[in-house]
């Protein structure tokens, strides 16, 4: 995971905010006014103490009280107005980003996502990008509130000692900028701590529902628990602390608040005594600084909170920078499926060397088997074909152009890809088929399913293609799972079709009929097939034979 600066999270995430500047500068405004008819209201209460004292005073008694009623009203309005445009701001930012964030996995998928955990994507997808909202919505325009409301402020203090004016930027200098920086400190790495062990909670459990019937059967339910109440309790504990940390940073900035409302009132009246400033600069600039602090204070007590969230935004981040293995290829010619290579490939996962120096061709309408032990690299010389890795070493080729020069979606349509593990979706048999290919009919469904020798399993369920297969596909045993995992490839009619052990977990009956099914199919398609079954391998043209990363 990239660490970045609580600023640099900061810059990158108001940098998401610029197809909403206009709202943003509209919720300032009105914030802003809000504050100012708030910080009215006790300089009326001054200014008609004055009047009562004999001091002049330019406007009435009637007109203070007058004005501070309309100034209640309108800090209301302009209150609730603020508000609303920051959460119309974060939400619709939300939204954006969590496309955002779906684009990027899309991107990233399947190669840099594989071992990923995926509990901790949960989290950041859901619990993270919703801890945004507080940035969007109590951060960006709060702080250019704070900022402009206190110069103003500074202003007006200053206009009756330069002192007093001094005085005053330094305590919302201190207040706003300083206590916040000391108190983030202090709290270090505490928000990104909690957030990444609130992501392997979220997969502990979610391992833990996975493997449920594992854990029944080997007995393991009362120690799986206890670890997950040890989790929990290890996170209560995180968030308290860091609660404990939050209130002690609130007492200190009232501490703050105190003394710097103390010192302004000490320092008003030395003045006053020396004929400096009359009572006037003593009870104006007392009160105002008194009645100022809002903006800031609600801008330091953010801090404990912006822990959390900056801990969020940087593990979003990590996401949206994250680069693909393999980058998108658009803007080019279109071609058609002529016969496939690999030439001299190498290739390694980090300093595991799975590949070496691996040649193979495979001709148009041939069934080309590859046969090794598990780990030799057979999967991986199919994922290098359909891109998913770039090839290290050497070049894999599709109709005689290099793959990493063929549009990705011209490189998609023309392969099927049936890996080991065949994903269903909580969904019926059909639409999880017809994943293959959106528009499909019936017809076109049904005869995919002959092929892969399940369509009479499925007629005969109660519901026949519209029967739910559950998470996961756990209604299904395995065989079930991969028959339609191959039908979703027959499906697909891409004419370059790469098969990963299509017949594992087939018995001889129904191995016999996909293998005749794709023998058939091989006079119109083209087949890379890996298994560790001789009896599959007959139906090849050619057998390649995977030892060690090298081919023989």
């Amino acid at each position: 995971m990239k660490r970045r600066s609580g600023f640099t999270v900061m810059r990158k995430l108001i940098g998401l905010v610029k197809p909403l500047t206009g709202y943003m500068i509209l919720a300032i405004i009105m914030g802003l006014a809000g504050h100012l008819c708030a910080a009215w209201i006790p300089l009326c209460g001054s200014f008609a103490i004055l009047t009562a004292l004999g001091f002049e005073v330019q406007v009435g008694l009637t007109a203070l009280f007058v004005s501070a009623a309309v100034m209640a009203v309108l800090r209301a309005g302009l209150r609730y107005g603020e508000q609303a445009c920051n959460h119309f701001i974060a939400f619709k930012r939300l939204t954006l980003i969590r496309d955002k964030v779906f684009r990027a996995l899309r991107r990233l998928c399947p190669a840099k996502l594989e071992g990923k955990d995926k509990g901790n994507l949960i989290s950041v997808i859901t619990s993270d990008i919703e801890l945004l909202e507080v940035f969007y919505a109590h951060t960006i325009s709060p702080a250019a509130i704070a900022f402009l409301f206190s110069a103003l402020f500074c202003v007006l203090i200053g206009q009756y000692h330069w002192g007093l004016g001094l005085l005053a930027l330094g305590a919302y200098l201190t207040v706003g900028i300083l206590v916040p920086l000391v108190t983030s400190h202090i709290s270090g790495a505490d928000g990104m701590h909690f957030r990444t062990k609130s992501g392997e909670l979220s997969s502990f459990v979610l391992d833990s529902l996975r493997g449920l019937p594992e854990i029944q059967q080997y007995g393991q339910g009362e120690k799986r628990m206890a670890e997950m109440n040890a989790r929990s309790d290890a996170l209560a504990k995180e968030e308290a602390r860091m609660k404990r940390t939050a209130g002690r940073n609130v007492a200190c900035t009232n501490t703050v608040i105190l003394v710097f409302d103390l010192a302004m009132l000490f320092l008003s009246a030395a003045l006053c005594r020396s004929g400096a400033v009359g009572f006037d600069g003593v009870l104006i600039p007392t009160v105002a600084l008194m009645s100022s602090f809002g903006p800031v204070v609600a801008l330091a007590n953010l801090v404990s909170t912006l822990q959390n969230t900056f801990a969020a935004g940087n593990r979003v981040l990590d996401i949206l920078e994250e680069k693909p293995a393999a980058e998108t290829v658009e803007g080019r010619s279109e071609i058609a499926f002529s016969g496939a290579a690999a030439e001299h490939v190498g290739f390694a996962y980090g300093e595991e060397r799975i590949l070496d120096d691996v040649s193979v061709e495979v001709p148009e309408h041939q069934i080309v088997g590859i046969v090794g032990r598990s780990g030799s690299g057979k999967s991986t010389l199919l994922k290098l074909f359909m891109r998913f890795w770039e090839a290290q070493q050497g070049s894999v080729r599709i109709s005689g152009r290099a793959v990493g020069q063929i549009n990705t979606a011209n490189l998609r349509n023309m392969e099927s890809f049936l890996t080991q593990e065949t994903h269903l979706f909580h969904d019926s048999i059909r639409n999880n088929l017809r994943i293959a290919k959106l528009d499909a009919t019936d017809d076109e469904i049904m005869a995919a399913c002959k092929k892969a020798s399940v369509h009479g399993f499925i007629m005969a369920l109660p519901k026949g293609y519209d029967t739910p297969v559950g998470e996961l596909g756990d209604t299904l045993s395995g065989g079930e799972r991969q028959r339609l995992g191959l039908a979703r490839a027959f499906l697909h009619n891409a004419p370059f079709l790469l098969l990963d052990e299509p017949t594992s977990n087939l018995d001889s009956l129904n191995e016999a009929v996909i293998l005749r099914a794709l023998r058939e199919e091989g006079q119109d398609r083209t087949v890379v097939l890996v298994s560790h079954r001789a009896s599959t391998m007959r139906i090849a043209d050619t057998v390649y034979s995977v030892d060690h990363g090298r081919i023989s």
